[in-house]
């Protein structure tokens, strides 16, 4: 009887879950279409203000604590608390300008301080060098403040670009987020197995192939990440030692006023072996490296809430 029950009761679940899913991509899909209708900014602070209030209530307040304290040794348990209320206030922030993405980007070359958007010093030079060059490129990019921006930066200074990204597991969800993105936002490449040829081939046309590489990956190389090993994905360092060609780093930093500060680097230059091939770990590490001093300059804008060292 107990084994009829237990089967009953999978049997149910698994009926139940395309219906729970449907309703969950329905819901998202619905509150992203309201966000439209309102102001955006007043929308990011009504957000902040939802996830600051609920987030300390949720698991991932515990991950995002631990991590801080292993990673900030240094700090006070206030000073780690104040930087979780930030880390909440951004992700709410996030959640609704992602529903801004065909408008958020909003520069002002002449008159910076009138737009959404500002460029760090030489940011716009080091963009029209990648566009001009008739070569392909690798952008590295992190969860930092609003990370759907870097995907942004290419296609609004005449790069050709594809982004990397990985599909949501509701498939309305999926669509209105494609839909959302593919604005302005170049080609997108989902993680499929068959997404490092695609990129490749990119690159070997002159296309900048971009990509998010600052979470766990089970499946790729040791690196050190705020003196802890943990694991990157190799696969920029794969394509670089595949294909030659420049790697930069996007970077967005938020601003007070809804306002945020674009930054491309200079090149990040590969860790070669001795027969002058693209070293992958050593390469990830240098790309790792980067991205530490990014968070370690504003450690409330970076996405300390999932298991980064496990």
């Amino acid at each position: 009887m107990r084994r009829l029950l237990l089967r009953a009761r999978a049997l149910l679940r698994d009926a139940i879950k395309p219906v729970g899913g449907a309703l969950l991509g329905g819901l998202a899909v619905g509150l992203l279409r309201l966000t439209r209708h309102f102001d955006p900014d007043r929308t990011a602070n009504f957000f902040a203000a939802i996830t600051r209030t609920l987030g300390p209530w949720l698991p991932e307040q515990r991950t995002g604590r631990a991590n801080l304290k292993a990673a900030f040794p240094e700090k006070s348990p206030a000073e780690i608390e104040r930087i979780l209320t930030g880390v909440w206030d951004n992700l709410g922030r996030v959640g609704a300008e992602f529903a801004h993405l065909d408008h958020i980007w909003n520069l002002d070359i002449d008159h910076p301080e009138r737009g959404r958007i500002e460029l760090a010093p030489g940011t716009i030079e080091k963009f029209a060098v990648l566009r001009d060059d008739s070569r392909g490129a690798l952008i590295f990019a992190s969860h930092l403040a609003n990370w759907e921006l870097p995907a942004l930066a290419g296609p609004a200074y005449g790069l050709d670009s594809a982004v990397l990204f990985r599909r949501p597991n509701i498939a309305a969800a999926d669509r209105a987020i494609q839909d959302m993105r593919a604005v302005n936002m170049g080609t997108m490449v989902a993680t499929t197995h068959d997404a490092p040829l695609r990129l490749a081939q990119a690159l070997e046309r002159g296309v900048h192939v971009g990509m998010l590489v600052d979470q766990y990956f089970g499946r790729g190389v040791d690196v050190t990440f705020f003196g802890r090993t943990t694991k990157a994905n190799p696969l920029l360092a794969r394509l670089a030692r595949q294909i030659d060609c420049p790697i930069h780093g996007v970077r967005v930093m938020r601003l007070p006023n809804h306002r945020f500060r674009v930054e491309l680097t200079d090149a990040v230059a590969p860790v070669r072996d001795a027969e002058g091939k693209v070293d992958v770990q050593p390469t990830m590490q240098a790309i790792t490296s980067v991205i530490e001093g990014w968070v370690r300059e504003h450690p409330e804008q970076w996405l300390w809430l999932h298991r980064r060292w496990r």
